[in-house]
């Protein structure tokens, strides 16, 4: 009787595990939208939450704000050195002003 109840308790735990295995991977970030104001925010910040921009690129962004002030448009990011067209589209989103 105690080895039936064993197997069932054990049986019964497994289950959940077993499903949750199979279940897909879900990203982090879902339904949560990764902003980022580039007129205020780190090198660091920027390097973090925007795509295909590293650390040096998101210096450069700081630097061209510092020396010519805050960015106007998202297209004002191509003024920056290794910031192109293609690097704003894919972080249009991401890219507050």
């Amino acid at each position: 009787m105690i080895k039936n109840y064993l197997l069932a308790l054990l049986l019964g735990l497994s289950l959940p595990v077993s499903q949750a295995m199979g279940e897909e991977t879900v990203s982090v970030n879902q339904g949560f939208e990764i902003t980022v104001n580039v007129n205020t925010a780190s090198a660091e910040e920027i390097a973090t939450l925007l795509q295909g921009i590293g650390l040096q690129k998101a210096q450069a962004i700081v630097e061209y704000r510092e020396i010519n002030g805050q960015f106007l448009t998202k297209e004002d990011l191509t003024k920056v050195k290794g910031i192109g067209p293609a690097i704003v589209a894919r972080n249009d989103k991401r890219i507050l002003l």
